[in-house]
């Protein structure tokens, strides 16, 4: 019984009305499971949401269309590579989620049901169960804190007693000047210390800085671009 999961429904490369009915059938309800497992924890556009529940059915078409035919596949192949240079550069999780969408209509054009079904569902739950567990979540105290000082503060020393009582721990990221060399911008990555109040850090800072612009907030980077 469960052998057949592994058997396609479509052989010889010929096929029915009804079997085109139940792959494209199955394309779509997988690419409903992705984006809605992809959509948790996670945020999309509706767009991307429509790419991923599509996307299975569209490649499914394409393997039952060149099926057997090598340089239709060819072919099918150098088009979906342009589509490569014609797409923004997306987060890791984005690209994943896109292959997985791929590799179901994969099968499915294959004929295989039960494998893309069963595929789906396995990497589906195991993507949903990463992001509610949030594994490889960074530290949420951590933020980019962003000081400006005159030039003729000498600021090497001048603010690490506020930042050992704030801070767990902080590192001078960048110093840049600014408004013509007339004042520096400090950048620090900086672990705040748990129930530490932001507005009692950033006045301690503004006696310090004459009063200048500060920021501090969630550090921003391109870490889960690939």
């Amino acid at each position: 019984m469960f052998s057949n999961i592994f058997t396609s429904i479509i052989t010889s490369g010929q096929f029915t009305a009804a079997q085109f009915g139940v792959v494209t059938l199955v394309s779509l309800l997988c690419g409903i499971v992705i984006a809605v497992a992809y959509s948790v924890k996670n945020k999309c556009s509706r767009s991307f949401i429509v790419t991923l529940i599509l996307l299975p059915a569209i490649v499914e078409l394409v393997i039952l269309l060149v099926n057997g035919n090598i340089g239709a596949g060819v072919a099918v192949a150098g088009a979906f590579s342009l589509v490569r240079f014609r797409s923004a550069p997306g987060r890791g999780q984005e690209i994943t989620s896109i292959f997985l969408a791929m590799a179901v209509g994969l099968a499915t054009g294959m004929g295989y049901v039960g494998v893309a079904i069963l595929f789906t569902f396995v990497i589906s739950f195991i993507n949903l169960l990463l992001n509610v567990l949030k594994v490889g979540a960074g530290n949420e105290n951590h933020r980019t804190l962003k000081i400006m000082v005159p030039e003729n503060l000498d600021y090497e020393g001048k603010f690490e007693d506020i930042f050992d009582k704030y801070l767990s721990s902080y590192t001078y990221e960048e110093v840049k000047t600014s408004n013509m060399g007339s004042l520096y911008k400090l950048t620090l990555s900086v672990v705040t210390k748990p129930g530490v109040s932001t507005k009692a850090f950033l006045d301690d800072l503004r006696t310090r800085n004459g009063n200048l612009d500060i920021s501090l907030g969630r550090e921003i980077d391109n870490m889960e671009t690939l």
